[in-house]
């Protein structure tokens, strides 16, 4: 019976013809409403028609920091703060995985070996993916193998080189999360107090440091936190992105200092190693003739083969941070990095700034004229002839081949790649010496160097 009360497909479909001949409207009218029904419903999302509240449907983003005085709040940053580092943490591979992962992709390596290094495919790259559990799952993707890949013939990638991304890639997120924690801000970067707590604490991993005394480790940790911050703060601002210091080489460095067996030439051309940070430290105190812990123009003069010009170092007590006239420990240390490094843009920016004396952004005539002329003095002092400053100027010019060709900004000295052989002819006698004498020096070299090749026949 409940089937035939049902209406009839037949029925209904005469019904619905009906009532669609009766609804038969214009085009232009279907528009209307349509735009109507729109306009209703766009308004209901935004939040109805007035204006006067839309700003209650603006999301949240910005959070104000705690105030020094708001204690709880602070806390309660801190500890969401160190929770989610360890969340992060814990999403790492640690050595247990990381060696699970080196014997997946041993035992799944593709034959034949390319030279000496175990390859694998990308079938068997997608097994070893699903096999090495979910913290690996990122590792496996078609982007990585293809980065990886090395004009092999059969489509491998090397499993060392794979093996080797994956540990510099969890290398670098513990990093960054280890100098995360020191992020006190919680905004991303470290000031300089931040990074000196960092480099404090690490001291006890560094086996290439044991033997520092204690007393030592607070000028230790101010000439290894300089380093950091004039390469990585040329505006001066007092502090460093975190994604700066892990984008920088000085962050391995001084984790080299793990290695227990590094090499006597390593530790000597590392600005971290107990060598170099004694052997500055050791120069300072040997400049500092009057034993008060800072350096006047006069005992800064020693410095190197003390043939720095007296305009120049004028220059750098006038522009740089001085005490009664004197230089600290952390103002030399400036001064070192720039003069050791004059091939970088940060020491460039640095001396460009003191020749700049009118601190108009270039260097013109008059400019390398005051410096140069600074130089030829010393010649007369030390019995030289004197070199014309029109040839010197000219030779200058030309290696820097300046974009204006009356005026040389700091861009053109780091674009001619002779930034450190101009700033050398302008401020150290030495320096213009080693450039005048430059085909000579050259050819003694090379007989040095077939002199021992008999030698060794």
């Amino acid at each position: 019976m409940a089937e035939d009360q049902q209406p009839h497909w037949s029925d209904i479909l005469k019904r619905r013809i009906a009532n669609s001949k009766k609804d038969v409207r214009s085009e232009e009218e279907n528009k209307v409403e349509e735009t109507e029904l729109f306009t209703k419903y766009y308004t209901e999302w935004r939040g109805g028609g007035d204006r006067d509240k839309s700003y209650k449907n603006i999301p949240r983003f910005y959070y104000r920091l705690p105030a020094e005085d708001e204690v709880l709040l602070q806390k309660l940053r801190e500890e969401s703060r160190a929770v989610f580092l360890q969340r992060k943490s814990r999403e790492l591979l640690d050595n247990e995985e990381l060696q699970n992962l080196w014997f997946l992709l041993d035992k799944h390596q593709v034959p034949p070996v390319s030279g000496e290094e175990a390859m694998i495919s990308y079938e068997a790259y997608l097994q070893v993916g699903e096999k090495a559990g979910p913290k690996c799952k990122k590792f496996f993707t078609a982007r990585v193998y293809a980065k990886l890949l090395n004009n092999d013939p059969y489509g491998r990638i090397s499993i060392m080189q794979f093996f080797n991304y994956v540990m510099r890639k969890v290398w670098l997120h513990q990093t960054r999360i280890g100098l995360s924690l020191y992020d006190v801000a919680g905004q991303g970067y470290l000031r300089e107090s931040d990074l000196e707590n960092y480099i404090l604490e690490l001291i006890p991993t560094l086996p290439q440091l044991d033997g520092l005394e204690k007393s030592f480790y607070s000028f230790y940790v101010c000439t290894a936190v300089r380093k950091f911050f004039f390469f990585l703060d040329p505006l001066r601002t007092g502090k460093i992105k975190i994604q700066d210091i892990l984008a920088c080489s000085f962050l391995d460095d001084l984790l080299e200092l793990r290695d227990e067996e590094l090499s006597k030439e390593s530790q000597e051309s590392n600005w971290f190693s107990a060598p170099s940070a004694l052997r500055v430290y050791g120069q300072y105190l040997n400049l500092d003739k009057d034993h008060n812990g800072m350096l006047s123009k006069e005992e800064l003069s020693r410095y190197g083969t003390a043939t720095l010009t007296s305009v120049f170092l004028d220059r750098v007590f006038q522009e740089c941070l001085t005490y009664d006239g004197e230089m600290d420990y952390k103002t030399y240390l400036d001064f070192v990095l720039a003069l050791e490094n004059r091939k970088e843009p940060a020491a460039l920016q640095y001396i460009f700034k003191l020749l700049d004396m009118e601190n108009r952004g270039y260097l013109n005539v008059f400019s390398l004229n005051y410096f140069f002329r600074a130089i030829q003095e010393q010649m007369k002092i030390h019995g030289q002839e004197p070199v014309s400053f029109q040839d010197v100027k000219d030779e200058i010019f030309d290696m820097v081949k300046p974009k204006d060709p009356y005026k040389i900004t700091l861009q053109d000295l780091v674009n001619s790649c002779q930034g450190d052989t101009v700033t050398s002819i302008l401020i150290d006698l030495n320096g213009f010496w080693t450039y005048e004498n430059r085909e000579v020096l050259v050819a003694n070299d090379n007989d040095s160097s077939n002199t021992a090749d008999l030698d060794d026949t």
